[in-house]
């Protein structure tokens, strides 16, 4: 069994940007500047904006973060993306999900200009992604991608099981996976309707659990030497932790690792990986690289 080390991967990626941005700015180009819309005080959001904004300063980027408390209405954020929109010093920005209920998150996605949206969700660039045109591609399918590129992982005419059907990872995933620039793969979607779901991981060679059901997938669901890549992270109570949780992800780890060709741990797999995409995106935004 090998462990997929995302935590490493990422700040080996980092690096790399942060040596290019230092080419950019010393040959007279332009910072990279992403900037980060929080509404409210969620603690998930919270920490991964702060994340975020951290990775900002190892990349070398230039960040903003600007705040709302959840009180704010639907009109006042859209006004917050048209200035960001037409602010020609910020190369990208992310408003971070979820937000309140009482604002259409659609609405404010589809605000977003799709030349800015390095979250990848805007409907022009996932249309893009998905018929293989060069765009943003949302973070955490990305950040997958490039693991299994830079562990060398052999994709290309596999099994992929992919759990989940979300607009963020099961969606954009199963359409990178099929795809031959990317995952070269036969794909298969379940959810929480399939009939035959433990069956179609059985047979898989690679697995992509994003389901959100923490320890969702056990050992009799996996077959020798598949590779298991885990996005779960559900917070549980824990009370030998100081913040009284820990991250869980929706693979049964101890009992499913020692099956596994290759495996990614939670946390230190998927996650790290996610913000690093995030900052790819940025560069590529910045080079002007997909969208003039």
């Amino acid at each position: 069994m090998n462990l997929i080390d995302g935590k490493a991967t990422a700040a080996a990626i980092k690096q790399e940007i942060a040596c290019e941005v230092k080419a950019i700015v010393d040959g007279g180009g332009k910072r990279p500047h992403l900037a980060a819309v929080l509404v409210g005080h969620d603690g998930g959001s919270e920490t991964y904006v702060k994340n975020k904004v951290i990775a900002c300063e190892a990349c070398g980027f230039k960040s903003s973060l600007i705040r709302f408390e959840d009180t704010v209405s639907e009109a006042e954020l859209l006004e917050c993306v048209d200035r960001l929109n037409k602010d020609d010093d910020v190369d990208g920005f992310i408003i971070q999900l979820p937000l309140p209920a009482h604002i259409d998150e659609q609405k404010i996605i589809e605000a977003i200009d799709y030349r800015k949206d390095v979250d990848g969700f805007h409907p022009v660039n996932v249309g893009r992604m998905a018929i293989g045109l060069p765009c943003f591609i949302s973070a955490t399918p990305l950040g997958i991608l490039t693991l299994l590129r830079r562990y060398n992982i052999e994709t290309s005419g596999k099994k992929c099981v992919i759990l989940g059907r979300s607009n963020i990872v099961g969606k954009p995933m199963a359409q990178l996976m099929m795809q031959k620039q990317y995952g070269d793969s036969t794909v298969t979607v379940c959810h929480s309707r399939s009939k035959t779901l433990k069956e179609e991981c059985r047979e898989a060679d690679i697995i992509i659990a994003a389901i959100g059901r923490p320890d969702f997938v056990t050992a009799d669901m996996v077959k020798e030497g598949a590779v298991v890549i885990d996005v779960g992270t559900t917070r549980v109570p824990d009370a030998t932790r100081k913040s009284g949780f820990r991250l869980n992800g929706d693979v049964k780890f101890d009992e499913v690792a020692p099956l596994c060709s290759y495996i990614t741990p939670v946390p230190g797999g998927v996650g790290p990986m996610t913000i690093c995409s995030l900052m790819k995106n940025t560069l590529a935004a910045g080079k002007k690289e997909y969208y003039k």
